[in-house]
């Protein structure tokens, strides 16, 4: 009997894809109303646009421009006609055609950067994992103490949350999944007695001992309380150096930096000084604010320099603290796959995101309801015309100074599941991105950075898009929960784990107090609860050496044992598993639980320093054990080299 005719969806003229296949593999057609409002957003993109708009090729390809002028980015010039000679530089370049028409020429190498090693290491909120020398939050600090703990035990790899920047005003955001923007740090994160200038004599200037032992003491990571006492510190280093743009221990690097930064880091900056003052919604502002090209704003650069300088210092501060805390350990940040409407790159690339609209999924076999994630997206076209350097930057910023990109949901580098402003997640539809050239761009700066690229593929993944992250050398991620496979069976090319921050924990799991969490703050279906919980203890049941009555600490044990004969180039390890947590970070679709504000069970300066057989150690140990020495070939080599 033939084959099937296999399904093709209908795209119309804006990218907006009319059909499409659900979870369950049924085919599916957007409401008029939902393309009509689409449309609307969207907009028209111009006929001229695949004439003028960025080329994004490789060495070898032929343009298909016939002969042009290249001016590359370092100043040389070339004449090009036909294929891009195999040594052609790689990078961001400008080119004229024949008819004089100029445009952004892309030509990267085509696949990422990946080790030649593989490694294992921890999965961490930065925040959660507070020690009694930081501030109540997990920071910068603390990222150097476990990265140093990881190298001790042979592992090469850590695994943290975004550390994108959110408004700097109270309330303050606490999902790293909806930062003000993608291209700057948070912070938050500072440790503070390593800026440079610091003097604890400080604390008592400002009469900050009190505050900062109750922001010490906190149940939960309290940002609300932590960020005004590390402002006022902070606030205070820079102003005992005086006006300028060289504050006390910075020499000429941060007056370099700041301008290597640009104009990016300069509209952050002034936008962190108006959020200060109005709030983090730029919607909301003064309404000669909200043009950041407009002259009130050039007024207040003038008028607030102090205050703009104060906010590029914190981003200096930032990335030195970051580069030193990874050391040559491989640090994975993940990328959020949007930003929030209010914010930073929201106001200063108006348009470019879309208005009326926001990002989530359909519904699948893990929300019935779909979900509404609360970022705009990108315009695609839009996108095309602003050379793609929205996209660029993000990438870049993210990479930068950690070694590793964990790309949140994938697949929204080939299509965005968009919800018009007042529907519910059931009543959107996928808009169309280019895929190709995104995929290209992040391997140009995967190349440049020497840094290891993840795609996290979980949920609906259409045709093809696992396909074109192999050929481009993007790993894929494997989740036991998720796996019908023993992980023994799984690819090399993937970063595997036993779950992730918004899945059950190992022991939560067990106990089925996940179960009783999840009810508790949501209005989830008991029995679809209660059976999905029966369906990944069934799973770890598979163990041969784990009974139904033994405790967490076996049942994670077992999970990890059999993480352990995954041959993939990274195997990550939860920290909250290491520990025998049984709350995740988060739960989807909750809003009164404390999500992305739980902190660790165990001060960062214990659990570096346990004993040889609590169960982090352990866990460590049989994973290191597997592979032919997974981890002892990184520590012999000074970790997860990215030179």
């Amino acid at each position: 009997m033939p084959d099937a005719t296999p399904f093709e969806p209908r795209v119309d003229d804006r990218g907006l894809q009319l059909t499409w296949l659900d979870a369950d593999d049924e085919p599916q057609e957007a409401p008029e109303a939902t393309v009509a409002a689409l449309r609307e957003v969207i907009g028209t993109p111009p006929d001229d646009l695949a004439a003028r708009g960025p080329l994004v090729s490789r060495p070898g390809r032929d343009l298909g421009l016939g002969a042009v002028r290249v001016v590359c980015e370092d100043g040389s010039r070339h004449e090009v006609d036909g294929p891009l000679p195999a040594d052609f530089p790689l990078g961001y370049h400008r080119l004229t055609t024949a008819e004089g028409v100029e445009r952004r020429l892309v030509v990267s190498p085509g696949r990422c950067w990946t080790p030649e090693q593989p490694t294992w290491g921890w999965a961490v909120q930065l925040y959660a994992a507070r020690s009694r020398a930081g501030w109540g939050i997990g920071d910068l600090g603390d990222l150097a103490a476990l990265r140093r703990w990881t190298e001790r035990l042979g592992g090469g790899l850590l695994v943290v949350n975004p550390l994108h920047a959110v408004g700097p005003s109270v309330p303050q955001e606490a999902s790293p999944y909806l930062p003000a923007t993608r291209r700057f740090r948070n912070p938050l994160y500072l440790r503070v007695e390593d800026v440079p200038g610091w003097d604890d004599a400080l604390l008592a200037e400002l009469d900050l001992v009190e505050d900062l032992a109750a922001a010490r003491a906190t149940d939960l990571v309290d940002r609300d309380r932590v960020w005004p006492l590390k402002a006022r510190a902070l606030r205070a280093v820079l102003d005992r150096s005086g006006p300028g743009e060289r504050p006390e221990g910075a020499g000429d690097d941060f007056a370099a930096w700041r301008r290597a930064e640009g104009e990016g880091l300069e509209r952050f900056a002034l936008w962190s000084v108006v959020a200060g003052d109005h709030g983090a919604d730029w919607h909301t502002w003064p309404e000669a604010l909200r043009d950041p090209d407009g002259p009130a704003v050039a007024d207040l650069a003038r008028e607030r320099a102090d205050d703009v300088t104060f906010h590029a210092w914190l981003q200096w501060l930032l990335d030195a603290q970051l580069r030193a805390a990874s050391g040559d350990l491989t640090v994975v940040q993940d990328l959020p796959i949007g930003v929030s409407g209010g914010g930073s790159d929201a106001w200063s690339w108006q348009g470019v995101l879309a208005d009326g609209v926001t990002v989530g999924a359909p519904p699948d076999a893990l929300n019935s309801s779909g979900q509404d994630w609360g970022s705009p997206p990108l315009v695609p076209w839009r996108l095309q015309e602003a050379d793609y350097e929205p996209f660029v930057e993000a990438v870049r910023a993210t990479l930068a100074g950690a070694g590793g990109l964990r790309v949140d949901h994938v697949m929204g580098l080939f299509r965005l599941w968009w919800i018009p402003e007042g529907a519910e997640p059931t009543q959107g539809a996928y808009v169309r991105y280019p895929s190709d050239d995104l995929l290209d761009i992040v391997a140009l700066e995967s190349h440049r950075a020497r840094a290891v690229v993840v795609g996290e593929d979980l949920g609906t993944v259409e045709p093809g898009v696992r396909e074109a992250l192999a050929e481009r050398d993007v790993l894929t991620y494997r989740v036991l929960w998720f796996e019908d496979e023993e992980p023994a069976t799984w690819p090399t090319s993937a970063l595997a784990t036993v779950t992730t921050h918004d899945l059950p924990t190992v022991a939560g799991l067990w106990t089925g107090s996940d179960v009783e969490d999840q009810l508790a703050s949501s209005d989830m279906d008991p029995a679809a609860v209660r059976a999905g919980r029966e369906e990944l203890r069934e799973r770890l049941l598979r163990h041969d050496a784990l009974a139904p009555d033994d405790g967490p600490d076996r049942a994670v044990a077992a999970a990890y044992e059999r993480l352990a004969q995954a041959p993939c180039l990274m195997l990550s390890l939860s920290l909250e598993d290491a520990l025998g947590e049984e709350r995740r970070p988060n739960v989807p679709g909750t809003t009164e639980r404390p999500n992305w504000c739980l902190p660790l069970p165990l001060a960062v300066e214990d659990l570096v320093a346990g004993p040889a057989d609590h169960l982090a150690q352990r866990m460590a140990g049989r994973v290191a054990e597997h592979g032919a020495g997974r981890g002892a070939g990184r520590a012999a080599d000074g970790g997860a080299g990215r030179g």
